[in-house]
């Protein structure tokens, strides 16, 4: 994306990247909130996405985003179809507001579809383990007894004891919160 804006002439002023669903609600979606207020704030007047589908896979939430930057008089620009929601003169092109809905569909459909071809795939391995009288899980030999714990984490261990907190031991020994609540549960009264 930035290599084709870059092309065509036009600043970037600030990349946005989703680490959370697309699905998800925009409230739940930080990158999102982030993105409109910053686009409000800097005058902003063009938010390219590569596809329709990095701007959500939730068609009404996506169509939300895409109507509050409409109103704010910010186009936005989807590069793999080389769509524009608005004209030169700021207006809503009616023909893009309908695509962007179809490709919203679309890209909701292609999530819901990945949902029950995984949960379908697990329900299907649950029932071959079972009928094979196979283990769900970790094997038992993958856990350590308490005595290589002991050794492995002696100075973890030595820290719990002496109170100091977690996020500070992991600082110091860069072992896992996780690791260390464990540690501390097993090993620290």
């Amino acid at each position: 994306m930035t290599e084709f804006c870059n092309r065509q002439g036009w600043h970037i002023a600030k990349i946005f990247a989703n680490k959370v669903s697309g699905a998800k609600k925009n409230e739940e979606r930080p990158e999102i909130q982030e993105m409109i207020s910053y686009v409000r704030a800097h005058n902003i007047d063009k938010v390219c996405v590569l596809e329709i589908s990095r701007l959500g896979r939730n068609t009404l939430e996506a169509l939300k985003v895409i109507q509050l930057l409409n109103e704010e008089g910010i186009s936005l620009y989807i590069k793999n179809y080389n769509l524009e929601t608005l004209d030169e003169q700021k207006r809503v092109s009616a023909v893009a507001s309908l695509i962007c809905t179809i490709l919203l569909e679309i890209s909701s459909l292609e999530r819901l579809t990945i949902v029950e071809r995984m949960t379908s795939g697990r329900k299907q391995y649950i029932a071959k383990c079972r009928a094979e009288g196979k283990k769900m899980g970790r094997p038992e030999a993958y856990r350590k007894s308490d005595d290589a714990y002991r050794e492995q984490y002696a100075k973890d261990i030595s820290l719990l004891k002496k109170g100091i907190s977690l996020r500070n031991i992991n600082a110091i020994t860069g072992t896992s919160i996780m690791t260390l609540r464990k540690l501390k549960t097993k090993f620290v009264a």
